[in-house]
């Protein structure tokens, strides 16, 4: 609510649009528009109302870019993986293994950018023109109610998600009748160790993380919610189990991997409707294939050093 807060204050003030037009020659330079800026930063929030806000602008391409990029604005929902996990691993820095990643997903953005511009969206980037409100002072009611609106919207959202996705965790993990509750036999756990292999160069191997990721692609809130239930703990009691089952350098990987794989279900409709399927499959590949060579890259080069 803080982040909506504070964008709903830069907003209400006329200072949004302007952050534009100072930003413009810094956009430019990345390979993005000066418009482009305001759905990065509101992607920060959720990157759901960033891909949006993306339609304001007047190029087909530099709306796309930015679009294809914002996922890896790190999102709120995100952040319940990072404190987790670095509570866990990194207490004494939690802060700043917690801002590296953010930190990681702006420069990834940049780097994706630039790389995408030189491939599909060759040319100069079009000029910003827009017009400038006035500078307001924001009233109290008018920014609680914008910070309201967002926040609730994200905490239904999430809410809705995280309870079904958890129902259908608890059910998968139930099935077949006989077996052990969240049990390698059971239906989910069949399912993850199918594909968990792919995870083992990154440490994080078993099966249990490999569900965690393929449910965080209902919502990124859904990955605790999954930990907790395949080991039938509460919140509180999953630091002592990520303990046992990861290692500083898998845990970090763990959350790269979650920063930059597969945005979640909602992002994904939203960039479909925004754009076609061709770019939503590009955004969907692009991100799976880099989140899992980083998060391979970070693991493997670590062990030299760890």
């Amino acid at each position: 609510f803080l982040l909506f807060l504070a964008i709903a204050i830069l907003e209400a003030s006329g200072y949004m649009a302007r952050a534009a037009f100072v930003m413009d020659r810094f956009m430019h330079a990345l390979g993005l528009h000066g418009k482009s800026f305001i759905p990065m930063l509101m992607g920060f929030g959720c990157n759901i109302p960033g891909i949006m806000a993306a339609r304001t602008m007047e190029s087909e391409k530099d709306r796309i870019l930015t679009i294809l990029v914002n996922p890896l604005m790190s999102c709120t929902a995100r952040l319940p993986i990072y404190t987790l996990f670095a509570g866990a691993f990194f207490a004494e820095n939690q802060g700043w293994v917690v801002f590296s990643l953010y930190l990681l997903g702006i420069i990834l953005a940049i780097i994706v950018a630039r790389i995408f511009k030189g491939l599909f969206f060759g040319g100069e980037v079009s000029p910003l023109i827009m017009e400038l409100p006035p500078y307001r002072m924001p009233t109290i009611k008018g920014v609680l109610i914008h910070m309201w609106e967002r926040g609730s919207l994200f905490l239904k959202k999430a809410g809705t998600i995280i309870f079904l996705g958890v129902i259908l965790i608890w059910l998968l993990a139930s099935l077949p009748f006989g077996v052990e509750y969240a049990s390698k036999e059971s239906f989910i756990g069949q399912l993850g160790s199918s594909f968990s292999p792919l995870f083992k160069p990154a440490g994080f191997g078993f099966w249990q993380a490999g569900v965690a990721l393929l449910f965080g692609i209902l919502a990124k809130e859904v990955v605790v919610g999954t930990f907790g239930t395949l080991y039938g703990v509460e919140e509180a009691g999953l630091k002592e189990v990520i303990l046992t089952h990861f290692t500083p350098l898998s845990a970090y990987a763990f959350m790269v991997m979650s920063l930059i794989y597969i945005p979640c279900i909602a992002a994904i409709a939203t960039i479909r409707r925004e754009t076609n399927w061709r770019w939503t499959f590009l955004a969907l590949g692009y991100s799976l294939i880099l989140g899992w060579f980083l998060a391979v890259g970070i693991y493997q080069i670590g062990k030299l050093f760890l």
